[in-house]
This record gives C-alpha cells, structure tokens and sequence, in this order.
C-alpha cells in the first residue's frame, strides 16, 4: 500500500526503474493483482522513464520485419490467459482478431507488435513519470538495517534545469534495458551508426549522392539492415561485413526452443557454473549471430540475381573483421582484414552500420552506495535469488529486483520476451510476500 506521512515522501511498495516490455509487464501484473485483493493486499507501484513516451527498438521496426517470438509470448499470456492485456485482446478491440487468424502466423510485424505494447502501455501510463531519469537511490537506515530506499529522479528538460522528483520505495525493479555495443576501438559518429539508429536517422542520407554503405555483423538486425539498405538505395552497393562463412539459421526447432521454457530457467538456475555454460554454448544459436531462414534464402536470391545481370550491388565479406574505421569529411573510411588470408582492404563508404548487438546496462553505478550492501560473485557480477532479487548482505529489508543482466544466473531468456509475463509474475510474488523483509519495517523508518 501507498502511504504518506507529513514530514516526507511518497512511500511505494515498488519502484521500477525503466519502462520497457518488461517493466511494463510488470506494471500489469500489479494492476491485476490490485483488481483482485482486498485493500489490505494491495500493492502500490510507481515506475521512471527516460522516454518522454513508450518506446521500444523503434529504430528498427521496419515495414517488413515480423517478430521472431510468438505472439503468444506476450505480456501477459503465459501468466495469465484470461488477462485482457494480451496481444489477442489487443487484436480484438482494434477489430483486427479474424483477419489476423486467417493470416495463420504465430509472428505478428514488429510494427504490430509494437503498437500492441503501446496499446498496453497506455492502459496503464498513470503509473509512470514520463521523461524523467533516476539520479539516485540513498538507503534509509533504522537501527543500522537499510529498511526502504529512496528514489530520486529528475525530469529530463532541453534546458537541463528540471524538477526533481523522490519517492520511497520498499522494493525497487531495475529494468533499465540494453545499450548498444560497438567493437572494441570504434565509437559511433556521422558516419558510423549501430544499427538502433537506422530509421531514426535515415532519412539524412542524400539517396541521389549515396554510393555505398557497410553493414557489419552476422545477426538477424544485421542481414535486416542489409537487406533495408539494399532495396532502398538501388543505385548503392552494400557490403555485408562478418567473421562467419555465411549467415547462420536460427535453430526455431521445437525441442530447441525448450530453453526459453519458464521450467528451463529452474533447470538453469539450479545447475552447477560449469552446466549453465555449456547450456548458453549449445543452445546460443537459437538468440545470437543468427538469422530466420527465409531472410537468408532472400538475400543469396537478390546476389545471385546481380551476378546473372552483371550488376552487382549486394557484396558479402565472409570470414572478415573489422579492424578500423577513420572519420572523413564526407564518409568514413573502413579498414576490414580477411580473417584466412590476412589481408586489409580499405573501403570507402557513406555510412557504416554496425548490427553488433547490446550489453545490458550495468546496474551497479546506479545503485551507488547501496551497492556495499549487494556482494558480488567470483567474476564480479551481482548475485541474484531464483525470484531475480539481488543478494544483499545481512540486514537489508528492501528487495532490488534485475529485469535483464541475469544470462548468467537464469539463463538466455533474462532479456528476451519468451519469459516476461512469468518473470513479472514471479517478482510481483516476491514482492507481496514480502521477501525481501526479514520484519515489519518500523514506521519511523518510513518518516525522513
């Protein structure tokens, strides 16, 4: 429950940093636990976001592009069906269900799917401040136990100047998604874009003046962009960059897809460090460095179609690396080494792209001093309970709650979509159940 005392601020049950899909789902499942507990059993929620509204991957939700999870993986579906936040109720309201049967896919456009998280988003926007970015979390100490946390956000203004905002929290959600990663050495510039940049800023390429652009990685968004890039533009060459004889399929085979079954992440967290490894080695092709079949056998057509007309556009740079990238005036310079050979070349191109995948932001810089109380593993990473609450040292009664950065512990579906709706379920069970307390938080510790 939410309370105010005179002499301080806004108390919540749980505070969720980021507002992506997964804490989204979250928001959800609070709501529709309220709608069914009496007042005592209620839960008081609050949520920041950077975004002045919701957003997700815009920078590649391209016409074409359909979601490589099922539609059935959505929000709410696997925690509970009867909810009327899924994506089928979504469908229904827009008056769109009976077309989308007949259609008789499991993959849903990205655009769509999207619009369905903005639909969701929507329902439950009271929930959130909007364009405001958290600062700070400070503990609040009663008889030397951290017993609730302060939050601090302020609101982001062109002018930098805006207001800040605290609320306290007894739990606190960290979902603050992924960042994009570039190669070791090489930043993004004018010229130099990852590939989460691409519709937001494709519109500054002069297509009368563009004569050719790279494209770097072996994944799904890379064999996307390719792909974009090259219909697009069809007086410009592409050059695909990657380190792999070919693209990669995905493994979407049944028995495969298992490892991102709520049960899997179980198997997962209780198997010894030296499993879960082998685990993430096996079964990575089903997230990492591959592409969907039918997007392979699309871009092999368009190639081999250009060489069987003598214009060749679309250019695959097998077993290669990227070594270096140098900032002209009016393009950037790409140095790429033949990974069997040895041999460098440098390409002169508009615009380079990089599809080499995200990192999931580290949590510990926002954590600050609270971090003293969150011991950390062998390889320094945060330790975190089967419920994705951080291990704290001993007489720490607030629960600090990871959606994503868990890979390690809970295994390939901790940023993925597969699990949300039952991650948020389980966290939202933590949370009520008071896990993370060891005793009723004193009211005087609720008081600044």
């Amino acid at each position: 429950m939410s309370s105010q005392s005179p002499d301080g601020p806004q108390v919540h049950d749980l505070i969720g940093v980021g507002f992506g899909p997964s804490n989204l789902a979250l928001a959800i499942a609070a709501v529709e636990h309220n709608d069914q507990a009496n007042g005592a059993g209620r839960v008081s929620v609050r949520f920041f976001e950077r975004q002045p509204a919701f957003g997700w991957h815009r920078g590649m939700l391209l016409d074409d592009a359909t979601m490589q999870v099922s539609f059935l993986k959505d929000l709410v579906t696997l925690r509970n069906p009867a909810s009327g936040f899924s994506f089928l109720a979504y469908l229904h309201e827009c008056g769109r269900l009976v077309d989308f049967i007949n259609h008789k896919t499991l993959f849903p456009l990205r655009v769509e799917f999207h619009a369905y998280l903005e639909w969701a988003a929507a329902r439950v926007a009271d929930l959130v401040d909007w364009g405001h970015e958290v600062i700070g979390l400070e503990p609040v100490l009663e008889d030397g136990e951290v017993v609730a946390v302060d939050v601090t956000a302020r609101e982001l203004t062109p002018e930098g100047n805006g207001r800040e905002v605290t609320y306290r929290a007894r739990n606190v959600v960290i979902g603050t998604g992924l960042q994009p990663r570039f190669p070791k050495g090489i930043s993004g510039s004018e010229h130099v874009w990852h590939n989460h940049q691409l519709l937001h800023r494709v519109e500054e390429i002069d297509a009368g003046a563009a004569r050719r652009f790279v494209v770097v990685g072996a994944g799904q968004s890379a064999a996307e962009v390719t792909a974009f890039l090259h219909e697009r533009f069809p007086e410009a060459e592409v050059v695909s960059v990657f380190s792999r004889y070919g693209y990669s399929p995905a493994d979407d085979s049944p028995f495969a897809n298992r490892i991102f079954d709520p049960d899997a992440v179980d198997d997962f967290f209780a198997a010894p460090d030296d499993v879960k490894e082998l685990l993430i080695g096996y079964h990575a092709n089903t997230n990492y460095s591959v592409v969907d079949t039918d997007l392979i056998v699309e871009l092999y057509r368009r190639q081999y179609q250009e060489k069987v007309t003598g214009r060749e556009r679309l250019t695959m740079m097998n077993v290669s690396r990227v070594e270096a990238v140098r900032e002209q005036v009016d393009h950037v310079a790409v140095t790429v080494r033949s990974l069997t050979s040895g041999e460098s070349v440098d390409i002169d191109t508009d615009l380079a792209v990089f599809a080499t995948g995200y990192d999931p932001v580290d949590p510990l810089p926002l954590l600050g001093g609270l971090a003293a109380f969150c011991p950390p593993d062998e390889a320094g990473r945060l330790q975190v309970h089967r419920d994705y609450r951080v291990v704290t040292t001993p007489g720490v009664r607030v629960g600090f709650y990871l959606q994503g950065g868990t890979e390690h512990t809970h295994g390939l579906s901790s940023s993925l979509l597969s699990t949300i709706a039952v991650r948020a379920g389980e966290i939202l069970d933590s949370v009520v159940s008071g896990a993370a307390a060891e005793a009723p938080v004193p009211a005087a510790a609720l008081r600044r």
